[in-house]
């Protein structure tokens, strides 16, 4: 990761992509409590959660697509500026209570939030593709992204505890103004693309492009239906702590971390794993996720499903990078920002559906039930994977022979 962090313009949007993180988890945290203490109710923090990660997915592709022709640094400086601005709306929102205002700026900032990332990963493949560093670029993303999601809600829990949602919102803006200055005074970023043609036949272009790309589509699709499987548990693991183990809430912690633990040493492994083949470390870590997820279902006490939970973690902590580096390898520069684009909406849409289906699997049996269905529907996917990819390789012996 070194020689990738070398390079001054990754370095900085490095930099830039992990502080992102940190701010998300900030107002996340503190919109959050915001709409359940001004609430109490469930379904307004749902109807948060809708606006914030559900469907920002239907503009990111089209927003995507339109900014890619701006140079890398006026683009996502832009929409840094414009997250600080709606986190300042949400600040002074805090004193002034409205919950369609508070969704809507949400929806807002999560819909800046997933193109700033698409941006990113397009301007990292531009960066350190033709050096022959993008894995490892993609490793240092990884490492960042990752200690920020255990740094990120345990730092915002305080802010907000201490100071409350409005100091942890105006932080956040604070935090993105820096950013932006950050990203608009660095020399060296991707000037963008020159496709002179209007944004919305590039958009269509970019469609097509996917629907026709012998690997983009496929494991596009198939990683849209895994992230379903991925997070089935995510509402639940509550509930898994607390009734299936008779953990209470220290054991619920005690699972969030092992998982987090896990997925911090998951990107260092794929960092020492740059040179090999991603099609089988995409395997063996999304196995590792399964197993992981199968291993909680069945776990007598909290001692083995936090062991369980570091496995799973750690796969998480490759299998996510992994697709991503395979999914840029394999697309022409011309469509990185557009693919990037549609890749952040899947990202985004899909765990919606994964919670739906979690809460009524336990609901309706129990949170072990919808560990299992994870687990088991996450290695049925690697088994039939592997079977379509030794068939592909029987077919091409045969044409060749």
């Amino acid at each position: 990761m070194r020689r990738a962090l070398a390079d001054r313009p990754f370095r900085a949007l490095a930099g830039a992509y992990t502080l992102n993180e940190l701010g998300d988890w900030l107002a996340t945290i503190a919109l959050a409590v915001l709409v359940f203490d001004h609430t109490g109710d469930a379904l307004a923090t749902t109807a948060l959660f809708i606006a914030t990660k559900f469907l920002p997915s239907l503009l990111v592709p089209a927003l995507a697509a339109r900014i890619e022709r701006i140079p890398v640094g006026r683009a996502l400086g832009g929409l840094y500026v414009a997250e600080a601005l709606a986190f300042t709306a949400l600040a002074f929102s805090a004193t002034a209570f409205t919950l369609v205002l508070v969704c809507l700026l949400a929806f807002v900032d999560g819909t800046l939030a997933a193109t700033g990332r698409a941006v990113t990963r397009a301007a990292t493949v531009a960066l350190l593709e033709p050096a022959g560093l993008l894995r490892e670029g993609n490793a240092a993303l990884n490492v960042g992204f990752s200690s920020m999601n255990i740094v990120g809600p345990a730092l915002a829990g305080v802010v907000v505890a201490t100071g409350g949602s409005s100091l942890s919102l105006a932080l956040a803006a604070g935090l993105f103004l820096g950013l932006a200055a950050l990203v608009l005074t660095t020399p060296g970023l991707p000037r963008g693309t020159t496709d002179e043609t209007p944004w919305l036949t590039r958009l269509r272009a970019g469609a097509a492009y996917v629907w026709r790309h012998p690997v983009a589509r496929p494991l596009i699709a198939t990683q849209a239906g895994l992230l379903v499987l991925f997070t089935i548990v995510v509402p639940i693991e509550v509930v898994y702590a607390k009734e299936a183990l008779d953990a209470g809430d220290g054991g619920f912690a005690a699972l969030v971390t092992a998982w987090g633990v896990g997925l911090v040493a998951g990107s260092f492994v794929f960092a020492r794993l740059a040179s090999r083949a991603l099609a089988v470390v995409v395997g063996l870590s999304t196995l590792a996720i399964g197993l992981g997820y199968l291993g909680m279902a069945v776990a007598p006490s909290l001692t083995i499903a936090c062991l369980a939970a570091v496995v799973g973690g750690t796969g998480n902590g490759v299998q996510w990078v992994a697709v991503v580096t395979a999914l840029q390898e394999s697309v022409d520069a011309s469509m990185q920002a557009r693919v990037a684009g549609f890749w952040e909406a899947i990202a985004t849409a899909m765990p919606g559906l994964g919670f739906v289906i979690g809460g009524a699997l336990t609901a309706a049996v129990s949170p072990r039930a919808a560990f299992a269905v994870s687990g088991g529907g996450v290695v049925l996917v690697v088994a039939g994977g592997a079977l379509a990819w030794r068939l592909r390789d029987r077919r091409l012996v045969m044409r060749r022979a």
